[in-house]
């Protein structure tokens, strides 16, 4: 393995949660913290400590990983933690904060002299908990504390340049994909129990040819299995996400319609009382409940 480094997770959501593990499971010294405490309580059981203060997590911190639901929670925490952050101290933002959100970060990273890294990534509870992710990583090439981070949570990473906000495009580029996979077997799978027709006629017919997608039957799965409370990646997550790409499409003189008519769904599945459920419960935006 790389050098052991300690590095401090702010976020044990679940994605923070798993990154933690996976970073203890290299061997680095892991020290994490969580608004909600209780939440994060279950990583001592893998030698992570467990900090009561964001700056008592990040005292003497190689790297600073944030994983918070957005942009504003993550400058919230830094601004917490700053008493204790050294100049030079990596801090590996990993939040989707969109465009605007991670120039702001980049510019509280600059204040305190941290060495900024724009590192969304992709993959959902699965691929977290394996250590599977992918990093996009924007910032300052071949970092050895950066990378020894990377490597540990990720099984790729994906080099954008050193521009802060270059990786966080590619991400919102990618998310606009597998939200519209999402809502789009969501909407097939409520049309099709509306017709009366087998869901699994579908699958047969799509299976192994270009209409196929693995996300198609992952998050179909989930529908029709009933556990969307299965949360690989919540519903209100993937809302927050939704206005960030609209957001960030706007700013740019681009119109989309299907991320616009995908916000909608999850509004009205969030108000359904599945806000806390797997984005797949967006199939329940097809029906009064």
């Amino acid at each position: 393995m790389s050098e052991r480094r300690r590095i401090a997770v702010l976020g044990t959501g679940i994605m923070g949660a798993a990154m933690a593990r996976n970073l203890a499971r290299a061997g680095h010294d892991v020290t994490a913290w969580n608004r909600s405490r209780d939440k994060a309580e279950p990583l001592a059981a893998d030698g992570i400590r467990i900090a009561d203060t964001p700056a008592a997590a990040v005292d003497g911190a190689d790297a600073v990983l944030t994983m918070l639901h957005d942009g504003p929670a993550a400058a919230d925490v830094i601004a917490q933690a700053a008493p204790a952050l050294t100049p030079g101290t990596r801090w590996i933002q990993s939040t989707t904060a969109g465009i605007d959100g991670t120039a702001e970060l980049a510019a509280l990273a600059r204040r305190h002299g941290l060495v900024f890294f724009d590192a969304p990534v992709l993959g959902t509870r699965a691929p977290a908990e394996a250590g599977q992710l992918t990093v996009l990583a924007a910032g300052p090439a071949d970092d050895p504390i950066a990378d020894a981070v990377f490597n540990a949570v990720g099984a790729k990473t994906v080099r954008t340049g050193t521009d802060a906000g270059s990786a966080t495009r590619l991400k919102l580029v990618a998310n606009s994909w597998v939200l519209v996979l999402t809502h789009g077997i969501g909407e097939v799978l409520a049309l099709a129990a509306g017709l009366g027709v087998d869901p699994q006629d579908f699958y047969a017919l799509i299976q192994g040819g270009p209409l196929d997608a693995g996300y198609a039957h992952a998050k179909g799965a989930l529908i029709l299995d009933g556990t969307t409370a299965q949360t690989s990646f919540g519903l209100d997550t993937a809302a927050k996400d939704t206005r960030l790409i609209i957001e960030a499409a706007q700013a740019n003189g681009v119109r989309l319609d299907l991320a616009e008519a995908g916000a909608e769904r999850f509004r009205r599945a969030s108000a359904q009382g599945h806000g806390d459920e797997d984005m797949a419960a967006t199939y329940y935006a097809s029906f009064d409940e």
